[in-house]
């Protein structure tokens, strides 16, 4: 009987785990996509890179067979500011936080406020530099951060509105840094030739290369005709507390029920805050937020097979791994061979349950990167994306949520 059993149980695995999902090679042509007919054509130095571009072709998911729940009024969504573009620019983390911030302060207040995302990044580059010259050249400087730098930086600097600080300059509509970097860059590379590691000069330096490309950050502004500061501003009319947000991993390669730190370029300055979960719990807590009118701030890979733009959806075909068999391992086996990466950050805003009669969630994503905008403009789902629980529950490594929203998983560590 029990080999009756062992048998019936490797029969019914097989089959289970048989594909039936179908791949496609989607063929792009670059100079069609919404990166290169819209944000590329905005910075007059990059023209030479708007000549015919070969079209590429992409091992995609074929989901053409597929009932999409890729209109936004399918789903329950919590208000949030409508889509902005990051252009090009790597601050995806900066974008997808500061609209986190946006939402939460209109749940707990009813404030409809924008706040400017380029003054988080100001200051995170002069943060990264500073660590620089402290570590002696031994710390990343680039674009990357992570969710809960947002947090550090408005603590010690404030928010302010975006009316007051675009960091768009000399008539520009989206931001590319790429020459901003450059020249940083390419400044701390000389002080570390030279050791010439002297903090107040070289923030100075940095700080006048980022005047020059994206302006001065405001010291004070009004706002509804009375005068604040940036501290003021975040305190007393947004009432809002940074430190009321807490970062939320399920990361195999760390203990599980502990605070860890997110060994990931971005994770720059170490932060070991993060509550590392089993993925169960993982996946529960962000269910439970997110029923309860709490958007999140989500961050993971986003390379992936079964992502396709022109759908908008995100998916996990059964060829890469089974629904069933998605797992603790199966996510930390991805993340170890660099299969999953932490490459951006995006803001969960709302749900749709058992739409499929699968028994499981899709999430409806604003997106501040291209991707998520190669359709109409005038269209709802422009800036959107449309994931999958299966999607999240092997690629997104992370999220970000206010505390209050998690109390119960807090108390266990």
């Amino acid at each position: 009987m029990k080999k009756l059993l062992l048998l019936f149980w490797c029969i019914s695995a097989t089959i289970m785990a048989q594909n039936s999902d179908k791949s496609v090679f989607i063929e792009y042509a670059k100079g069609e996509s919404y990166y290169y007919s819209t944000i590329l054509k905005d910075a007059e130095h990059l023209q030479d890179s708007l000549n015919p571009v070969q079209p590429y072709r992409r091992f995609s998911m074929d989901q053409s067979s597929y009932n999409l729940p890729n209109k936004v009024n399918l789903y329950q969504r919590f208000w949030a500011n409508p889509v902005i573009s990051q252009g090009n620019a790597g601050t995806c983390w900066d974008y997808s936080t500061i609209s986190l911030y946006e939402s939460e302060i209109y749940r707990q207040t009813k404030k409809q406020v924008k706040l400017s995302e380029i003054y988080i990044a100001y200051w995170e580059y002069v943060e990264k530099a500073r660590r620089f010259v402290q570590e002696r050249g031994n710390s990343l400087f680039d674009e990357g951060s992570e969710a809960n730098a947002v947090a550090r930086i408005a603590n010690r600097y404030g928010l302010v509105p975006y009316e007051s600080y675009t960091g768009l300059i000399n008539g520009r509509k989206f931001h590319n840094h790429e020459e901003m970097m450059g020249e940083m860059t390419s400044y701390l590379n000389a002080v570390e030739a030279q050791s010439a590691w002297n903090e107040e000069a070289v923030l100075s330096t940095i700080k006048a290369i980022m005047n020059h490309y994206i302006g001065t950050p405001p010291s004070n502004f009004k706002v509804d005709g009375k005068e604040y500061t940036p501290a003021s501003f975040m305190k007393d009319y947004l009432k809002l507390n940074p430190s009321d947000f807490v970062e939320i991993l399920s990361y195999k390669q760390k203990p599980f029920w502990q605070q860890v730190e997110y060994t990931v370029p971005d994770n720059w300055w170490h932060s070991d805050a993060y509550y590392n979960l089993p993925l169960d719990d993982y996946m529960t807590a962000l269910k439970k937020a997110i029923r309860k009118g709490y958007t999140i701030c989500i961050g993971g890979d986003v390379s992936e097979a079964g992502l396709i733009s022109s759908t908008q959806c995100a998916m996990i075909p059964d060829f890469d791994i089974p629904s069933a068999y998605i797992n603790d391992d199966a996510r930390a086996f991805r993340f170890a061979n660099k299969t999953t990466t932490d490459d951006h950050g995006m803001h969960l805003v709302g749900y749709v349950e058992n739409y499929n009669g699968d028994g499981k969630d899709w999430y409806l994503v604003k997106d501040s990167g291209s991707g998520s905008r190669n359709n109409d403009p005038q269209k709802p789902e422009f800036g959107y994306y449309f994931f999958h629980e299966d999607f999240v529950k092997l690629k997104i490594m992370g999220f970000t949520v206010h505390k209050d929203a998690v109390k119960d998983i807090l108390k266990k560590f």
